[in-house]
């Protein structure tokens, strides 16, 4: 009834979308580049870092890399007691998400996604 839906879907059917986030398929724009129609994209977290920020207690802030913050506070005989030999505890530390997890992740954040034509064509 409609050849040209038919070449384009030649089993004669619509694909199933449920639970699928549809992005509109690139058709050479290079948007989303060397994507098939309705071909199925993985999801995929940016590439990021995060730091680690701490309050000593003493009204004083340092940046320091998670793995020091200890080490530091204790070292210069007010910070944490990890051994339970004699430093003294932080009174009021605070954490906030600044902590580093690496650069890891791709090169957007999307959801997993399939390339779909927004308007079927039918003539």
């Amino acid at each position: 009834m409609y050849p040209k839906l038919a070449k384009a879907y030649p089993a004669n059917k619509l694909p199933d979308l449920r639970g699928e986030f549809i992005r509109g398929w690139d058709d050479g724009r290079g948007i989303d580049a060397a994507r098939a129609l309705l071909s199925i994209q993985n999801g995929m977290l940016e590439k990021h870092r995060h730091i680690v920020v701490a309050n000593d207690g003493y009204d004083t802030k340092d940046e320091w890399e998670l793995a020091t913050i200890f080490k530091k506070t204790y070292t210069q005989g007010r910070g944490l007691d990890a051994t339970n030999t004699g430093g003294s505890l932080i009174p009021s530390p605070t954490l906030h998400s600044r902590g580093s997890i690496g650069n890891t992740g791709g090169s957007e954040t999307r959801p997993r996604n399939i390339a779909f034509n927004y308007i079927v064509r039918a003539a």
